[in-house]
């Protein structure tokens, strides 16, 4: 691999993290995840994970799979299931640790961590209960004239940083090409290295071709590697490549509630390679009643 040429398959990916690390997710609930490389890791080794994420499948399959410590975030969704299932577990059951911040106070988190900030002040948490239930965060007295007091949110500063683009060149600049880049790029500049799957590489010099220069949202300096990953978001969105697979997202929720279901839902869809998981899909979809005229 070269500086221009960062390509890379998602078990390479995976093989980069440690165990122990703290590991950012991008996307959004159930939206533009980075799937794919999520299923990379729960084919390693790699655990005692701490989780930044807006999250989705991502942190429940992590979850599910034994591999996370703690979860930082301002809620796991997915989209039309209000609570991820797996999270929701790991919760009741006490195996995993929370750090519920105001979306908002997430994102600042990230920005600190972006410009190598300690901390940023918000007004945001306030008044509310998230800092009785974090009670490490600290509050901060503006040094000017108004005096108002502020709360202190730490840099969220990660070892490594996920996300998922609809285009990327072999180097690293990514593009999407849906209505939200969600903070995918805050993401990757919070992180000490970052990782990007995307549907397809392209050359370098067609990514204007598919959209306008403000969609070219990753520079080839944020990025360690990338990886090609057709499908590579499902079952999350990745618009306009694809929706949200909601068929499947139903079966995996319902799977969840059980171990025995869940049992087999593993050993249908991820206890294989990332080939045997898109073939396992396709095998779901053809399986599919037809939809009522």
């Amino acid at each position: 691999m070269t500086a221009t040429d960062k390509v890379l398959s998602p078990d390479d990916v995976a093989g980069e993290l440690r165990s122990g690390m703290t590991v950012g997710i991008g996307g959004w609930g159930s939206r533009r995840k980075p799937m794919a490389l999520v299923r990379a890791i729960l084919r390693s080794t790699v655990t005692d994970l701490t989780i930044v994420s807006f999250g989705g499948p991502d942190v429940g399959l992590l979850i599910a799979a034994g591999r996370v410590r703690r979860v930082v975030c301002g809620f796991v969704s997915l989209d039309t299931i209000a609570l991820e299932p797996h999270f929701r577990q790991g919760r009741q059951a006490g195996t995993v640790e929370l750090t519920e911040l105001d979306e908002g106070m997430l994102h600042w988190g990230l920005l600190a961590a972006a410009h190598r900030l300690p901390f940023l002040p918000i007004r945001a948490g306030l008044g509310s209960d998230v800092l009785a239930v974090n009670p490490q965060l600290r509050t901060i007295r503006s040094p000017y004239a108004d005096a108002e007091e502020l709360v202190a949110v730490p840099a969220l500063a990660l070892d490594a940083a996920l996300v998922h683009m609809n285009r990327a060149d072999a180097g690293g600049n990514g593009q999407y090409l849906g209505p939200d880049p969600y903070f995918d790029d805050l993401f990757c500049l919070a992180a000490q290295r970052a990782f990007v799957s995307c549907e397809r590489i392209v050359p370098t010099g067609s990514l204007l071709s598919q959209g306008p220069p403000q969609s070219l949202l990753l520079n080839r300096a944020m990025v360690a590697g990338v990886a090609e990953t057709p499908l590579g978001a499902h079952f999350t969105s990745c618009v306009p490549d694809y929706g949200r697979d909601e068929e499947f997202q139903r079966q995996y929720a319902a799977a969840a509630a059980a171990p025995e279901a869940w049992q087999r839902f593993r050993a249908e869809y991820l206890d294989g390679d990332e080939a045997s998981y898109q073939l396992a899909v396709r095998r779901f979809r053809e399986g599919q009643p037809a939809v009522p005229a």
